[in-house]
Protein backbone atom coordinates (compact mmCIF):
# COMPACT_ATOMS: atom_id res chain seq x y z
CA UNK A 1 0.00 0.00 0.00
CA UNK A 2 1.38 3.45 -0.93
CA UNK A 3 1.61 6.45 1.39
CA UNK A 4 -1.87 7.72 0.46
CA UNK A 5 -3.47 4.41 1.28
CA UNK A 6 -1.62 4.19 4.60
CA UNK A 7 -2.65 7.73 5.52
CA UNK A 8 -6.29 7.02 4.66
CA UNK A 9 -6.21 3.82 6.72
CA UNK A 10 -4.68 5.62 9.72
CA UNK A 11 -7.35 8.33 9.54
CA UNK A 12 -10.06 5.67 9.33
CA UNK A 13 -8.65 3.95 12.41
CA UNK A 14 -8.41 7.19 14.40
CA UNK A 15 -11.86 8.44 13.33
CA UNK A 16 -13.50 5.03 13.86
CA UNK A 17 -15.14 5.26 10.43
CA UNK A 18 -13.97 4.72 6.85
CA UNK A 19 -12.13 7.59 5.18
CA UNK A 20 -11.34 7.65 1.47
CA UNK A 21 -9.12 10.37 0.03
CA UNK A 22 -11.03 12.02 -2.79
CA UNK A 23 -8.53 14.82 -3.39
CA UNK A 24 -5.15 15.95 -2.07
CA UNK A 25 -4.55 19.67 -2.61
CA UNK A 26 -1.04 21.03 -2.04
CA UNK A 27 -0.93 23.83 0.53
CA UNK A 28 1.88 26.41 0.68
CA UNK A 29 3.35 28.32 3.58
CA UNK A 30 5.83 25.85 5.02
CA UNK A 31 9.57 25.59 4.34
CA UNK A 32 10.24 22.17 5.87
CA UNK A 33 7.40 19.81 4.94
CA UNK A 34 5.13 19.05 2.04
CA UNK A 35 1.59 19.96 3.10
CA UNK A 36 -1.81 18.93 1.72
CA UNK A 37 -5.47 19.40 2.41
CA UNK A 38 -7.07 15.98 2.16
CA UNK A 39 -10.70 15.98 1.04
CA UNK A 40 -12.71 12.86 1.80
CA UNK A 41 -15.51 11.22 -0.12
CA UNK A 42 -17.79 11.96 2.85
CA UNK A 43 -17.02 15.70 2.79
CA UNK A 44 -14.60 15.70 5.72
CA UNK A 45 -11.11 17.14 5.39
CA UNK A 46 -7.75 16.82 7.14
CA UNK A 47 -4.38 18.54 7.03
CA UNK A 48 -1.42 16.34 6.09
CA UNK A 49 2.30 16.94 6.49
CA UNK A 50 4.79 14.73 4.65
CA UNK A 51 8.54 14.50 4.90
CA UNK A 52 11.41 12.03 4.67
CA UNK A 53 11.09 9.02 6.94
CA UNK A 54 13.90 10.29 9.18
CA UNK A 55 11.64 13.17 10.24
CA UNK A 56 9.06 10.93 11.94
CA UNK A 57 10.38 11.84 15.44
CA UNK A 58 9.70 15.51 14.59
CA UNK A 59 6.06 14.70 13.80
CA UNK A 60 5.70 12.57 16.94
CA UNK A 61 7.01 15.44 19.05
CA UNK A 62 4.76 17.96 17.30
CA UNK A 63 1.69 15.86 18.02
CA UNK A 64 2.71 15.54 21.67
CA UNK A 65 3.19 19.29 21.93
CA UNK A 66 -0.21 20.02 20.44
CA UNK A 67 -1.79 17.54 22.85
CA UNK A 68 -0.05 19.22 25.78
CA UNK A 69 -1.36 22.66 24.82
CA UNK A 70 -4.85 21.32 24.07
CA UNK A 71 -4.98 19.66 27.50
CA UNK A 72 -4.78 23.07 29.19
CA UNK A 73 -8.05 24.22 27.63
CA UNK A 74 -6.61 27.70 27.19
CA UNK A 75 -6.04 28.22 23.46
CA UNK A 76 -7.10 26.50 20.25
CA UNK A 77 -4.69 24.20 18.44
CA UNK A 78 -5.29 21.81 15.54
CA UNK A 79 -6.04 18.35 16.96
CA UNK A 80 -3.53 15.62 16.03
CA UNK A 81 -5.22 12.70 14.28
CA UNK A 82 -2.48 10.24 13.33
CA UNK A 83 1.21 9.94 12.50
CA UNK A 84 3.43 7.23 11.13
CA UNK A 85 5.60 6.21 8.20
CA UNK A 86 5.17 4.35 4.92
CA UNK A 87 6.61 4.18 1.42
CA UNK A 88 9.82 5.93 2.52
CA UNK A 89 7.99 8.91 4.01
CA UNK A 90 6.79 10.06 7.42
CA UNK A 91 3.46 11.77 7.92
CA UNK A 92 1.39 13.73 10.42
CA UNK A 93 -2.36 14.16 10.03
CA UNK A 94 -4.02 17.07 11.82
CA UNK A 95 -7.50 18.45 12.09
CA UNK A 96 -8.04 20.76 9.13
CA UNK A 97 -8.81 24.35 10.12
CA UNK A 98 -9.81 27.13 7.73
CA UNK A 99 -7.36 29.84 8.80
CA UNK A 100 -7.28 33.59 8.33
CA UNK A 101 -4.54 36.12 9.00
CA UNK A 102 -6.73 38.51 11.01
CA UNK A 103 -8.96 37.96 14.00
CA UNK A 104 -9.32 38.66 17.71
CA UNK A 105 -5.77 39.67 18.66
CA UNK A 106 -6.81 40.66 22.18
CA UNK A 107 -8.21 37.19 22.77
CA UNK A 108 -4.93 35.74 21.54
CA UNK A 109 -3.02 37.78 24.11
CA UNK A 110 -5.39 36.79 26.91
CA UNK A 111 -5.32 33.12 25.98
CA UNK A 112 -1.53 33.02 25.70
CA UNK A 113 -1.37 34.54 29.18
CA UNK A 114 -3.68 31.77 30.40
CA UNK A 115 -1.43 29.15 28.78
CA UNK A 116 1.57 30.68 30.56
CA UNK A 117 -0.18 30.29 33.91
CA UNK A 118 -0.11 26.52 33.44
CA UNK A 119 2.58 25.07 35.67
CA UNK A 120 4.45 21.77 35.41
CA UNK A 121 2.46 18.76 36.59
CA UNK A 122 3.48 16.42 39.40
CA UNK A 123 6.26 14.04 38.32
CA UNK A 124 3.79 11.18 37.84
CA UNK A 125 1.92 13.07 35.09
CA UNK A 126 2.98 13.96 31.56
CA UNK A 127 0.41 16.63 30.68
CA UNK A 128 0.11 20.19 31.99
CA UNK A 129 -2.34 21.09 34.70
CA UNK A 130 -5.71 22.52 33.72
CA UNK A 131 -5.20 26.24 34.25
CA UNK A 132 -4.27 27.37 37.73
CA UNK A 133 -1.87 30.02 38.91
CA UNK A 134 1.84 29.93 38.22
CA UNK A 135 2.94 30.42 41.80
CA UNK A 136 6.35 28.82 41.38
CA UNK A 137 5.61 25.85 43.66
CA UNK A 138 6.43 23.44 40.85
CA UNK A 139 9.94 24.44 39.84
CA UNK A 140 11.02 22.14 37.01
CA UNK A 141 12.08 23.65 33.71
CA UNK A 142 12.08 21.46 30.62
CA UNK A 143 9.65 18.77 29.53
CA UNK A 144 9.11 15.03 30.05
CA UNK A 145 10.68 14.34 26.65
CA UNK A 146 12.99 16.05 24.17
CA UNK A 147 11.55 17.53 20.98
CA UNK A 148 12.59 19.79 18.10
CA UNK A 149 12.90 23.44 17.22
CA UNK A 150 12.30 23.32 13.49
CA UNK A 151 14.20 20.15 12.64
CA UNK A 152 16.93 20.77 15.22
CA UNK A 153 16.81 18.53 18.31
CA UNK A 154 15.74 20.44 21.43
CA UNK A 155 16.87 18.84 24.71
CA UNK A 156 14.45 19.26 27.60
CA UNK A 157 16.05 17.46 30.55
CA UNK A 158 14.26 18.73 33.65
CA UNK A 159 16.17 21.26 35.76
CA UNK A 160 15.14 23.26 38.80
CA UNK A 161 17.52 26.12 37.95
CA UNK A 162 16.48 28.26 34.99
CA UNK A 163 19.88 29.85 34.35
CA UNK A 164 21.52 26.42 34.22
CA UNK A 165 18.77 25.16 31.92
CA UNK A 166 19.18 28.08 29.54
CA UNK A 167 22.98 27.85 29.62
CA UNK A 168 23.24 24.10 29.07
CA UNK A 169 20.21 23.10 27.02
CA UNK A 170 19.55 26.16 24.94
CA UNK A 171 22.59 28.41 24.28
CA UNK A 172 25.20 25.76 25.07
CA UNK A 173 23.54 23.13 22.92
CA UNK A 174 23.22 25.48 19.93
CA UNK A 175 26.82 26.66 20.29
CA UNK A 176 28.11 23.09 20.37
CA UNK A 177 26.06 22.33 17.28
CA UNK A 178 27.41 25.47 15.62
CA UNK A 179 30.97 24.32 16.30
CA UNK A 180 30.16 20.99 14.62
CA UNK A 181 28.81 22.96 11.66
CA UNK A 182 32.06 24.91 11.29
CA UNK A 183 31.10 28.08 13.16
CA UNK A 184 34.04 28.60 15.50
CA UNK A 185 36.19 31.58 16.32
CA UNK A 186 34.40 34.67 17.55
CA UNK A 187 31.01 33.00 17.74
CA UNK A 188 32.34 30.48 20.23
CA UNK A 189 34.44 32.91 22.26
CA UNK A 190 31.58 35.38 22.57
CA UNK A 191 29.22 32.54 23.44
CA UNK A 192 31.46 31.34 26.26
CA UNK A 193 31.68 34.85 27.70
CA UNK A 194 27.93 35.32 27.48
CA UNK A 195 27.14 32.01 29.16
CA UNK A 196 29.39 33.06 32.03
CA UNK A 197 27.59 36.40 32.28
CA UNK A 198 24.03 35.00 32.37
CA UNK A 199 23.38 35.76 36.07
CA UNK A 200 23.66 39.48 35.31
CA UNK A 201 20.40 39.29 33.34
CA UNK A 202 18.46 37.83 36.26
CA UNK A 203 19.32 40.15 39.14
CA UNK A 204 16.07 40.59 41.08
CA UNK A 205 14.17 38.28 38.74
CA UNK A 206 13.46 34.58 39.32
CA UNK A 207 11.36 33.09 36.51
CA UNK A 208 8.64 30.58 37.31
CA UNK A 209 8.10 27.74 34.82
CA UNK A 210 5.24 28.26 32.38
CA UNK A 211 4.04 26.02 29.59
CA UNK A 212 5.47 27.61 26.43
CA UNK A 213 4.60 27.24 22.78
CA UNK A 214 8.35 27.45 22.26
CA UNK A 215 8.45 28.68 18.64
CA UNK A 216 5.98 31.55 18.70
CA UNK A 217 7.00 33.57 15.66
CA UNK A 218 4.35 35.41 13.65
CA UNK A 219 3.89 32.54 11.17
CA UNK A 220 2.76 30.11 13.86
CA UNK A 221 -0.56 31.71 14.72
CA UNK A 222 -3.75 32.45 12.78
CA UNK A 223 -7.48 32.85 13.32
CA UNK A 224 -10.65 30.95 12.54
CA UNK A 225 -13.52 32.51 10.61
CA UNK A 226 -15.18 33.72 13.83
CA UNK A 227 -11.95 35.42 14.98
CA UNK A 228 -10.90 32.68 17.40
CA UNK A 229 -7.10 32.53 17.61
CA UNK A 230 -5.14 29.34 17.07
CA UNK A 231 -1.47 28.46 17.43
CA UNK A 232 0.42 25.56 15.85
CA UNK A 233 3.88 24.08 15.08
CA UNK A 234 4.92 24.12 18.75
CA UNK A 235 8.24 23.25 20.41
CA UNK A 236 6.79 23.02 23.91
CA UNK A 237 8.56 23.01 27.24
CA UNK A 238 8.22 24.64 30.65
CA UNK A 239 10.32 27.79 30.83
CA UNK A 240 10.33 31.53 31.38
CA UNK A 241 7.23 32.92 29.66
CA UNK A 242 9.32 35.83 28.43
CA UNK A 243 10.78 33.39 25.86
CA UNK A 244 7.46 33.23 24.00
CA UNK A 245 7.00 36.99 24.16
CA UNK A 246 10.53 37.58 22.90
CA UNK A 247 10.09 35.16 19.99
CA UNK A 248 6.82 36.86 19.06
CA UNK A 249 8.81 40.06 18.42
CA UNK A 250 11.63 38.47 16.42
CA UNK A 251 10.22 38.06 12.91
CA UNK A 252 7.63 40.74 12.27
CA UNK A 253 5.90 40.78 15.62
CA UNK A 254 2.27 40.54 16.63
CA UNK A 255 -0.30 43.34 16.87
CA UNK A 256 -0.33 46.01 19.53
CA UNK A 257 -3.69 44.72 20.78
CA UNK A 258 -2.10 41.32 21.41
CA UNK A 259 0.67 42.76 23.59
CA UNK A 260 -1.67 45.12 25.45
CA UNK A 261 -4.07 42.30 26.26
CA UNK A 262 -1.27 39.98 27.37
CA UNK A 263 0.27 42.56 29.68
CA UNK A 264 -3.12 43.43 31.15
CA UNK A 265 -3.78 39.75 31.89
CA UNK A 266 -0.26 38.86 33.05
CA UNK A 267 2.09 41.84 33.52
CA UNK A 268 5.74 41.39 32.54
CA UNK A 269 8.74 42.09 34.74
CA UNK A 270 10.40 45.46 34.15
CA UNK A 271 13.60 43.73 33.05
CA UNK A 272 12.01 41.91 30.12
CA UNK A 273 13.52 44.28 27.55
CA UNK A 274 17.11 43.40 28.50
CA UNK A 275 16.40 39.65 28.35
CA UNK A 276 14.50 39.73 25.05
CA UNK A 277 17.62 39.49 22.87
CA UNK A 278 19.10 36.86 25.18
CA UNK A 279 16.11 34.62 24.54
CA UNK A 280 15.98 35.39 20.82
CA UNK A 281 19.68 34.56 20.48
CA UNK A 282 18.68 30.91 20.83
CA UNK A 283 16.53 31.13 17.71
CA UNK A 284 19.15 33.06 15.73
CA UNK A 285 21.76 30.42 16.60
CA UNK A 286 19.30 27.76 15.51
CA UNK A 287 18.79 29.58 12.21
CA UNK A 288 22.57 29.69 11.77
CA UNK A 289 22.69 25.94 12.25
CA UNK A 290 19.81 25.41 9.84
CA UNK A 291 20.42 28.08 7.20
CA UNK A 292 24.00 29.31 7.36
CA UNK A 293 26.52 32.03 8.04
CA UNK A 294 24.35 35.13 7.71
CA UNK A 295 22.60 34.20 10.92
CA UNK A 296 25.94 33.36 12.57
CA UNK A 297 27.08 36.94 12.00
CA UNK A 298 23.79 38.21 13.42
CA UNK A 299 24.30 36.01 16.49
CA UNK A 300 27.78 37.47 17.02
CA UNK A 301 26.38 41.00 16.88
CA UNK A 302 23.64 40.10 19.35
CA UNK A 303 26.16 38.59 21.76
CA UNK A 304 28.37 41.69 21.62
CA UNK A 305 25.40 43.86 22.54
CA UNK A 306 24.28 41.48 25.30
CA UNK A 307 27.76 41.43 26.83
CA UNK A 308 27.74 45.22 26.85
CA UNK A 309 24.46 45.13 28.77
CA UNK A 310 25.76 42.50 31.20
CA UNK A 311 28.82 44.58 31.95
Amino acid sequence: MDIWGIVAASISEAALRPFEIREATAVGGGSINEAYRLGGADGTSYFLKLNEIRHLPVFVAEAAGLDAIAATGTIRVPRPIAHGSADGKSYLVLEHLELRSHGNARMLGEQLAALHRCIPPPPSLTLPLQGGGNDGKSSCFGFPHDNFIGTTPQPNTLKDNWIEFWREQRLGFQLRLAAQNGFGGQLQSLGEKLMGALPAFFVGYTPAPSLLHGDLWSGNHAFLADGTPTIFDPAVYYGDRECDLAMSELFGGYSGDFYAAYRAAYPLDAGYAKRRDLYNLYHILNHANLFGSGYARQAEQMMQKLLAVAN
